[in-house]
């Protein structure tokens, strides 16, 4: 089977979504279809089911710059944020345009017909879907498999092993002793979330700390500007008031890094039981934001280890037992369960295939321009966001530009465009970001260069002027 639509886009997640929605309301004569590898879209938001899976930005920027996030959350859970891409889907009509179970194996362009042809594995059949133009928002993980280390003994371990990739639906952790290994997003999430559940005892278990910041679970200028303007209104301003602090955390944080650790140390001390050894626990070894941020909304795990109810140790794994865990230290972890939070792999485009013209494309040979095309292929366009703020805000402004893209294209009849790379621009990691999951992966990805438009500078408000004053006929991009 073939069929052709304008734009193919790869991925109904978070991204792919918000992609088709613009594509609905600015470019309505489009045609487009979105191919889910999945059964449901919603991505990372259907796949994680770990007790206490949420956001780890803050839901005023999470959310889609044109769909307002409703309610004063900050920090919202999975199944409200699935509602929310699923209510956006059928406002904009995009759930209609959704081809659920495709898996994408590879996409090859024709230079002389100008078009992509997308093959796809449905059911054990092969399909094909071509289109004029090809965009990946597919995120950058491997929906298969989450990263877990091989720990020396874990065979032998007689409780339940679980990533929380892929949580078992059948898991009772209630009256159970649970370890946590890992320190990030994902394990000062679960910890409290299975403390409250009725885990008899939760350790989270890391090699070492991380900076955990605790915030306010309700947004309360969002709750009083909402009483004053109403929804619309109060969350355009609160979605800048939180652009704002988080981009200048950011940057005092990079300037100032002394004082931030001392302002994270602070809140930290206020909010553990007194003695408590914060230097040993929750003291980084590397500077804030050199590695993603944690924000704990209400301080939960420092609440569910001031009550008893949790605690961290930090130390290294000797081997597991047949009843839990042995350390270096030689301290024993006893456990019933053990959660292994030790993060993603990457896989750049879901693990399809590029080709152009037949010759295979190399990701980490093509160079990113503006962090969302790749040099030497035509008519492509990719997702991915920002690592030290809420992914949708580059996402819209990705979107933003492809539309502005394809109205171009179609307003000059142009039917192809494609970055061409300047040899003399310096190549260099895409991701400048010390996080494991990047440091295992950071090869695969793209490459970016030192000078615009091929540096990536992870700042939202030099990319939305930049993206959206950005010149179409730049010298880089070439139209034919």
């Amino acid at each position: 089977m073939t069929d052709h639509v304008e734009v193919l886009i790869i991925g109904a997640g978070l991204s792919g979504i918000g992609a088709a929605a613009h594509l609905a309301k600015d470019l309505p004569a489009t045609s487009y279809a979105v191919l889910e590898r999945r059964d449901a879209s919603g991505g990372t938001w259907d796949l994680f089911r770990y007790p206490g899976v949420r956001s780890d930005s803050d839901m005023h920027t999470l959310g889609y710059r044109f769909r307002p996030w409703r309610g004063d959350t900050a920090l919202a859970d999975g199944a409200s944020i699935l509602d929310y891409l699923r209510d956006t889907a059928r406002e904009y009509g995009v759930d209609r345009h959704i081809r659920y179970g495709h898996h994408v194996t590879t996409a090859a362009w024709d230079s002389v017909t100008a078009r992509w042809t997308v093959t796809s594995e449905v059911d054990g059949e092969t399909r094909e879907t071509t289109a004029d133009f090809l965009w990946a928002c597919s995120g950058y993980y491997d929906y298969d498999e989450g990263f877990t280390p091989h720990f020396e003994g874990q065979e032998r371990f007689g409780g339940r092993l679980v990533h929380p990739q892929h949580w078992p639906d059948d898991l009772d952790h209630a009256g159970k002793r649970v370890v946590v290994i890992g320190s990030g997003a994902t394990a000062v999430t679960l910890v409290p979330a299975l403390a409250a559940g009725g885990a008899d005892h939760v350790t989270m278990l890391q090699r070492s700390p991380t900076y955990v910041l605790p915030v306010a679970g309700k947004d309360a200028v969002k709750r009083r500007l909402t009483a004053l303007v109403g929804e619309r209104r109060s969350y355009s301003v609160t979605r800048w008031k939180n652009i704002a602090l988080q981009s200048a955390f950011y940057r005092l944080s990079r300037r100032r890094p002394a004082l931030v650790r001392r302002v994270v140390r602070k809140a930290n001390v206020a909010m553990l039981p007194p003695g408590y050894a914060v230097d040993t626990h929750f003291k980084p070894t590397y500077d804030p934001w050199d590695q993603r941020m944690c924000l704990v909304p209400d301080g939960d795990l420092f609440s569910a280890i001031r009550h008893g109810k949790a605690s961290v140790v930090t130390d290294r794994i000797r081997t597991f037992t047949e009843t839990g865990l042995e350390l270096e230290s030689g301290e024993r972890l006893d456990a019933d369960i053990v959660v292994t939070a030790t993060g993603l792999n990457l896989k750049v485009f879901g693990g399809a295939r590029l080709l152009v013209d037949g010759e295979v494309v190399e990701p980490h040979e093509a160079m990113a321009y503006r962090a969302m095309m790749l040099s030497g292929v035509p008519n492509f366009a990719f997702t991915i966001g920002y690592t030290n703020a809420s992914w949708t805000l580059k996402a819209d402004l990705v979107a933003e530009y492809v539309v502005r893209l394809l109205a171009h294209r179609r307003r000059t009849g142009r039917r192809s465009v494609v970055p061409v790379r300047d040899a003399s621009v310096e190549a260099v990691p895409l991701m400048d970001f010390d996080a494991g999951y990047v440091r295992r992966g950071v090869h695969t990805l793209p490459r970016q260069g030192t000078v615009a438009p091929w540096a990536l500078r992870q700042n939202y408000l030099y990319d939305a002027r930049a993206l959206r004053r950005a010149r179409l006929d730049d010298g880089v991009l070439r139209w034919s």
